[in-house]
């Protein structure tokens, strides 16, 4: 069952978020995809994929696959569409090389506001980008 006041913290959206893309990828997520994928050990998904499924994001059986509920899909595509606004700003805009970009990126979309994301949005539209 979800807590309503639960905050969510950087790591777990980087957590739910690389749920969200390897289940795009992919037709099921392990913990070992998730791992590989972030380069973390398995304990430390382990323990990350047991506190979102508490929360209603995903839903995991003990050594079964991990679901990404719909709940979790709405806001890790919400954290990944950040992601990508930011990477493409950093790059097309500030010049900001790729490596760089991506590693300023996964920072930035977890501090930004709703506000300032959509802001970035309306200037990107505006420019034609």
């Amino acid at each position: 069952m979800r807590n309503d006041n639960y905050n969510m913290t950087s790591s777990l959206e980087d957590y739910l978020e690389a749920v969200f893309v390897i289940s795009k990828q992919k037709n099921s997520v392990r913990l070992t995809d998730i791992a590989e994928h972030l380069g973390v050990s398995k304990p430390s998904v382990n323990r990350a994929i047991n506190t979102l499924t508490q929360n209603g994001y995903l839903e995991h059986v003990t050594y079964g696959d991990i679901v990404i509920t719909p709940q979790g899909e709405t806001y890790a595509a919400n954290v990944l569409r950040r992601h990508k606004l930011i990477k493409h700003f950093l790059i097309d805009t500030l010049g900001v090389d790729d490596k760089t970009a991506e590693n300023d990126a996964c920072q930035m979309e977890h501090v930004m506001s709703a506000d300032t994301i959509e802001r970035l949005y309306d200037y990107l539209e505006r420019q034609g980008e």
